[in-house]
């Protein structure tokens, strides 16, 4: 075995994800099913040394991307972690951030064919990674859904660069702008997904989809991938620095938190309120301060 090659399994250590590599495949399963296979920073991190492995390892074609259980794939990030680390240190979402760009980066390079197995929901940065993916199959019982718009961030991780491409510009915006789920059926109609299947017919799905793929030359497969992801590079090159920036600074803001907060107090968010207290002026000094501030940032005065 040679330097650049990647490792014998017995010796990635993995808590979060399950790594498995046989007859050319790669088979790497998002493992938190507790938490419907949500994204924490170690996961994240767990994913982008799983990818770089699977593009090392000679003997792996083809690499299958899945989730544990059958409710979910992924449903994006983890809020709990996103609460308890990001909202009162937003600059530390500049690193978890530039994790998943990473993370990204590795397995749209990674010089083969990719598949999503979706065996449950797919929210939010679950999504991202399906569409990362090359091909997709889905159970029947699969819903696909963003949720940003309506939770305080923005699906800018590969959704809004890559819908358009996908599904065309009107599914696009429906999808990212209101939010609602998307049965299998419909998903595989729009071009979400290449199949739909019983849930009790996906592995086998997925194995005769991957058995056409490793019948194929490696390097023109290689070349034929890095020509076909052009658009999706160009779009993610242009536009994924600023996003990384921009979502650092709105995680300290008033939308984030109210989304959060309702998340975690499983109610609805108050989107009313949000218009109305964009913003308020202290009566002493007459500062304009955002209207989920306690007390004034210039002179220090309560607000009430």
């Amino acid at each position: 075995m040679t330097k650049y090659a990647g490792k014998p399994t017995a010796k990635l250590k993995f808590k979060n994800i399950v790594y498995d590599k046989h007859d050319l495949r790669a088979t790497i399963t998002i493992d938190r099913p507790e938490v419907l296979n949500a994204l924490n920073f170690e996961t994240v991190r767990e994913l982008s040394a799983a990818f770089e492995d699977a593009s090392w390892s000679d003997d792996v074609a083809v690499v299958i991307l899945t989730g544990s259980g059958s409710k979910a794939f992924c449903t994006g990030a983890d809020i709990k972690e996103w609460k308890d680390d990001f909202l009162g240190r937003p600059q530390d979402f500049y690193k978890w951030m530039g994790s998943f760009i990473e993370m990204h980066d590795r397995l749209r390079n990674i010089g083969k064919p990719t598949i999503a197995r979706l065996n449950g929901m797919v929210v939010g940065g679950g999504n991202e990674l399906n569409i990362a993916c090359d091909l997709a199959v889905a159970a029947d019982h699969v819903t696909i859904r963003q949720v940003g718009a309506a939770r305080g961030s923005v699906a800018a991780a590969g959704a809004t660069q890559w819908l358009p491409l996908i599904v065309g510009d009107r599914r696009a915006r429906e999808i990212l702008w209101l939010c609602e789920e998307i049965p299998a059926r419909k998903a595989l109609a729009w071009g979400l997904v290449n199949q739909v299947v019983p849930k009790n017919k996906l592995d086998s799905a997925v194995d005769v989809l991957a058995n056409k793929l490793i019948k194929k030359l490696p390097e023109s497969m290689r070349y034929t991938k890095q020509q076909t992801n052009f658009w999706r590079d160009l779009s993610w090159s242009l536009t994924v620095g600023h996003l990384r920036d921009w979502l650092t600074v709105h995680t300290a803001s008033a939308e984030v938190v109210e989304g959060i907060t309702a998340f975690s107090e499983n109610r609805e968010v108050d989107y009313l309120k949000l218009r109305t207290q964009l913003s308020r002026t202290c009566t002493r000094c007459g500062a304009n301060v955002p209207g989920h501030f306690s007390y004034c940032g210039s002179c220090g005065k309560k607000l009430t």
